[in-house]
C-alpha cells in the first residue's frame, strides 16, 4: 500500500530536491526574499523554519549539515536567531504572485517576517 510521506517530490530525484532546497534556504537567509513556484515555496518553508529554530537553540552542527555558505551561516546565528528569539514559530510568509507566463505555474514570494 502506498502512503503519503508528507513531502512533495517536485518532479526531481531526492538528491536533486535536497540540493535545491538547501540552495533556496541559503538564498532566503542571505536575501530574506525569494521568488519561486508555490509548491517549492511551501516545501522550502519547512527547511528555513527548521534552520531558524535550530539556530535559536544554538545547535551549530545540525545547521552546518544544511548550510554550506559561510555568510548565510554567520547571518543565521548573529542576525536571525537574535531577531526571532522571542517568536515561537512562523518565521516565513508566502505571498502568491500570480502565474508565470511561460508555463502558467503558480508563482509565490517567500519572505522572512520582520
Amino acid at each position: 500500500m502506498i502512503k503519503n510521506t508528507g513531502y512533495r517530490k517536485l518532479g526531481k530525484t531526492s538528491s536533486h530536491k535536497n540540493a535545491m532546497l538547501k540552495n533556496m534556504a541559503t538564498s532566503i537567509i542571505l536575501h530574506e526574499e525569494v521568488k519561486t513556484t508555490l509548491p517549492k515555496a511551501k516545501e522550502v518553508r519547512r527547511v528555513v523554519e527548521g534552520l531558524i529554530t535550530l539556530a535559536k537553540a544554538n545547535n551549530h552542527l545540525a545547521v552546518k549539515d544544511t548550510l554550506k555558505d559561510k555568510g548565510a551561516y554567520k547571518k543565521l546565528f548573529e542576525v536571525l536567531a537574535a531577531r526571532y528569539q522571542n517568536r515561537a514559530g512562523g518565521f516565513t510568509r508566502i505571498y502568491r504572485a500570480g502565474v508565470r507566463q511561460g508555463d502558467n505555474a503558480q508563482v509565490a514570494i517567500i519572505k522572512l517576517v520582520d
